[in-house]
């Protein structure tokens, strides 16, 4: 589990790092859940590796439930703020412009898309 953690969020780190940052605090959210999260599970994998979990009295059971919840809780919000950035495609960027210059680009919008996903 903590591994495909690592992997996916690896993942979401890398794809909304690649893209243009139109809503620096909407994109910041999902880039601050997927990095600490990254780290967070990295942390708590090292723990069981190298025998800390046999020395600190903590009910290990609750402590990796609670853990993968509030991980849910954060990714699912900020999946939700990276699919409300995906959404605005075609909203424009300036609004007393004559020309219709897009939020995102097509390719954005597809590595958008998989970063949602």
């Amino acid at each position: 589990v903590f591994l495909s953690l690592q992997l996916f969020g690896t993942i979401v780190w890398i794809l909304v790092a690649s893209t243009k940052v139109p809503l620096p605090l909407l994109q910041g959210w999902v880039m601050f859940v997927a990095v600490t999260a990254w780290f967070l599970s990295i942390v708590f994998l090292c723990v069981f590796l190298f025998g800390y979990a046999n020395r600190i009295a903590v009910n290990w059971n609750q402590t990796d439930f609670l853990f993968h919840g509030i991980t849910f809780v954060f990714y699912f919000g900020a999946f939700l703020l990276q699919a409300a950035t995906t959404s605005l495609q075609y909203f424009p960027c300036k609004f007393n412009s004559t020309t219709q210059e897009k939020l995102l680009a097509d390719d954005e919008h597809k590595i958008s898309i998989a970063a949602s996903v």
